[in-house]
């Protein structure tokens, strides 16, 4: 009895409680209705009294409203301040207190507050045009990138229409880039054509116009680069690096620009310094220069832990994680596996602290972990990540690349995925109907044709696919692609007795590989060139060659065991949900090694 009398006193207790919040709230939205009504009724007086309105407004604040309250006052103050009385500095003062609570608040509650602000702004260019901005970010942060992209067209027309050629740019630009993410190629093209050409005649701020020109170069390179025309983007990559090496020239002028519209940034310096090395490793990791690609995200990283001390911008952490991305996939080649799998751990932490990177980014961090087990030969670990990336992504170019990788575990399975391996050959099969229009990944898929026709004994056909990679690869100076066919069709041609063609094949793999460095494929040439010199009876060029495969084979095998003990390597069971925060140190390596000798 004592207990139920005490759970109804709980009971009681709670509901007093509640009915005391549901008062509470009830009064708060009374007082802020009954001061809203008085100020709409002086503002709609005949005349307005808009004094007195203005004070109505002003009580507001004392009551410390919710933040969504506060924001929308501060613009009804704007707006009033602007259109009834000659204090614009006041009304400027509470448009820009009300514009980051906008930025705070749920995307939900802020688009209406945006609208609204949308439309009381068209006779001030600079607020106009930040509040459209601020708005299409809203949509692009939805994945809404058809209003976003609609929106930033309004900007471009309203700007053009206001004399400021420059924010013109900006929207343009930024619509560009929104376009090129949903892969609407076809109107990218005139648009970055009309792009550079205001860019070009646009005469103003000189690091203005050089930040539209690293801005306008940027989408240039990563367009070429999203295609894999790794040569064609060089003279464009050239352009944007001594771009920004003028801009580090150049000093920030304090002269404000005449036209209001004109009092936007693209992005600080330092942080296109960054994005300029940035899509210098995407260049160099695509061509195959891993060691340039290694220089450029140490100095990458080593800038943005200097302005990371002083600016917490998301932007920050979004360029880290996508370097970190790009050496990972570099280390993994070099045969460096351990550092790779630390740096999948950071790239875990980095997105642990931001829900919105880690939505971002979770396909490709498990893409990653996919990289890492096939390295170390965890094959149904792979298939279980590559799986889970391809569930979490609907980018095509990154779901084709999964795709590829996949079908290589497949292939080195054997039998076992016979049925399904037929299915995904088919639906990344280059000879038709190629999702992508990717030339690197086109080629890609050539080689895991050939590749499977190879494990087949196709031997023919193998070699048709190969000479397609070989063909795109040297096209666009796709150095890793080349190495891996060369070498490839030279053990096609050992196995067929061909020793002259075989050889012809594997020693420019291996002088390829070395320049790359891929460990990998020179694992597999110095073997192939042992057995070739073994065969054809040169004894010293066999023995030479084994030497540097037992070399290969020691180093890739230290590496080996050093990752499968790290406690990060734990990760290669993570395959739902937010990145596990602690690990638990592993006994020692769990996994065959015999693929590796």
């Amino acid at each position: 009895m004592a207990a139920q009398a005490a759970a109804a006193a709980q009971a009681a207790a709670a509901a007093q409680a509640a009915a005391a919040q549901a008062a509470q709230a009830e009064a708060a939205e009374s007082w802020y209705l009954a001061l809203l009504g008085f100020a709409e009724h002086f503002r709609t007086s005949s005349p307005p009294k808009i004094r007195l309105c203005v004070h109505c407004l002003q009580a507001v604040f004392p009551f410390k409203p919710p933040q969504r309250i506060e924001a929308r006052t501060h613009l009804q103050l704007g707006s009033v301040l602007y259109h009834h009385t000659k204090n614009s500095e006041q009304a400027r003062s509470h448009l820009e207190k009300a514009i980051p609570q906008f930025e705070d608040n749920s995307v939900d509650a802020a688009k209406p507050l945006l609208r609204k602000a949308i439309q009381i702004s068209q006779q001030t260019p600079y607020w106009h045009c930040r509040l459209l901005f601020q708005l299409a970010q809203l949509h692009t942060l939805e994945k809404d990138l058809v209003s976003a992209c609609d929106l930033l067209g309004v900007g471009a027309e309203y700007a053009r229409v206001v004399g400021s050629e420059y924010t013109r740019a900006l929207f343009l630009l930024s619509k560009g880039m929104l376009l090129l993410m949903e892969r609407k190629l076809q109107e990218v093209h005139p648009l970055l054509t009309l792009c550079g050409q205001i860019v070009e005649n646009w005469q103003g701020n000189p690091i203005q116009k050089e930040s539209l020109r690293v801005f306008f170069l940027v989408l240039q390179v990563t367009h070429y680069l999203d295609a894999g025309q790794v040569k064609s983007v060089k003279p464009c990559l050239k352009q944007l690096q001594q771009c920004i090496q003028t801009i580090s020239t150049l000093h920030d002028d304090e002269i404000l620009p005449s036209n209001p519209a004109d009092l936007f940034h693209w992005l600080p310096k330092e942080h296109m310094c960054v994005l300029v090395y940035l899509v210098t490793v995407m260049h160099s990791m695509q061509a195959g220069y891993l060691e340039k690609a290694q220089k450029y995200t140490d100095k990458a990283l080593m800038q943005l832990e200097k302005l990371k001390m002083l600016d917490c911008s998301p932007i920050l952490s979004s360029f880290q994680v996508i370097l970190l991305e790009h050496i990972i996939m570099c280390r993994l080649v070099t045969g460096h596996k351990a550092t790779a799998l630390q740096e999948i751990s950071q790239v875990c932490q980095l997105c642990q602290q931001s829900p919105r990177l880690f939505s971002n980014h979770a396909a490709q961090l498990h893409t990653l972990l996919g990289l890492y087990c096939v390295s170390v030969n965890c094959m149904d670990n792979a298939e279980a990540q590559f799986t889970t990336a391809l569930r979490l992504t609907n980018h095509q170019e990154l779901w084709a690349f999964i795709m590829t990788n996949l079908a290589s575990v497949y292939i080195r399975e054997g039998n076992r995925h016979q049925e399904v391996l037929y299915s995904l050959l088919e639906r990344i099969n280059p000879d038709h109907s190629f999702p992508v229009s990717s030339q690197c990944l086109r080629a890609a898929a050539f080689y895991v044709r050939g590749l499977f026709s190879f494990f087949q004994g196709r031997y023919n056909e193998a070699k048709r696919f190969l000479r397609e990679t070989l063909k795109m690869s040297n096209a666009e100076d796709l150095n890793r692609l080349t190495a891996c066919s060369l070498v490839l069709l030279g053990h096609i041609f050992y196995v067929l007795g061909n020793h002259r063609e075989s050889n012809n094949m594997v020693v420019p793999a291996m002088q390829l590989a070395s320049k790359i460095p891929d460990m990998s494929v020179q694992l597999w040439s110095s073997a192939l060139l042992r057995d070739l010199n073994k065969a054809c009876g040169n004894a010293m060029d066999a023995h030479e060659a084994a030497q540097m495969h037992q070399n290969f084979s020691q180093q890739l095998l230290q590496d080996h065991i050093e990752a499968c003990s790290l406690p990060e390597h734990n990760l290669i069971t993570w395959t739902d949900g937010p990145p596990p925060v602690q690990f638990q140190a592993q006994n020692g390596p769990n996994t065959s090694l015999a693929s590796l000798l």
